[in-house]
């Protein structure tokens, strides 16, 4: 069983529809996430870059997801603000051996978190502080000083270490998130009742 059947089953939600873009520069390991995440019987064998965005899709009895992979090239940035909407969370990837594009990834961290479409949602975004396994990568701890997260105050975040290659991280990511998501749907649900 996948990650994210895992996840749709810890939930108990009736059928819902949970969209999570998946976001961080090209080569910090997105794909190879979403890959880690699917179904052991569908996961790629071999992972290339992603020109433009991949959708993939997944269910469970109470849950379905829909996982934007998007391009981390520049070329394609602009493209991550046309799935802000319809989406509930945000997985954004670092690769944490990558010391000088940390600003360029604050930046468009700023710029997704400022955005009209982002900025008043309370959806939870996780961060995953990849490539741990490189001898030259910086702890989580480091990588959220780099990118200030602790001045995001009005969503709930949180950052994992993680090696999207051997898995290592992803499910405690992934327990948060589900967390998160779940609140979030009791809310909704309280309120409208």
């Amino acid at each position: 069983m996948g990650l994210l059947d895992k996840l749709s089953g810890w939930l108990g939600l009736r059928k819902k529809e949970v969209n999570v873009l998946c976001l961080g520069l090209d080569n910090s390991g997105k794909t190879t996430i979403i890959n880690q995440l699917k179904p052991s019987n569908t996961q790629a064998q071999e992972i290339v870059p992603t020109i433009g965005f991949n959708i993939e899709k997944f269910k469970s009895s109470s849950l379905s997801f829909t996982v934007f992979d998007m391009s981390g090239q520049s070329r394609y940035r602009n493209l991550w603000e046309h799935y802000y909407k319809e989406s509930h969370a945000i997985i954004f990837v670092i690769d944490s051996g990558d010391k000088l594009r940390m600003v360029v990834a604050k930046e468009e961290l700023d710029t997704l978190l400022n955005h009209e479409d982002i900025r008043s949602k309370k959806m939870p975004v996780l961060f995953f502080a990849n490539k741990m396994d490189l001898r030259d990568a910086v702890s989580s701890v480091k990588v959220s000083q780099m990118l200030s997260l602790e001045n995001i105050k009005e969503k709930p975040w949180h950052i994992c270490a993680s090696n999207a290659i051997k898995g290592e991280g992803l499910q405690e990511g992934l327990d948060w998130l589900q967390e998160q998501i779940a609140q979030s749907y009791q809310n909704n649900e309280h309120v409208n009742d």
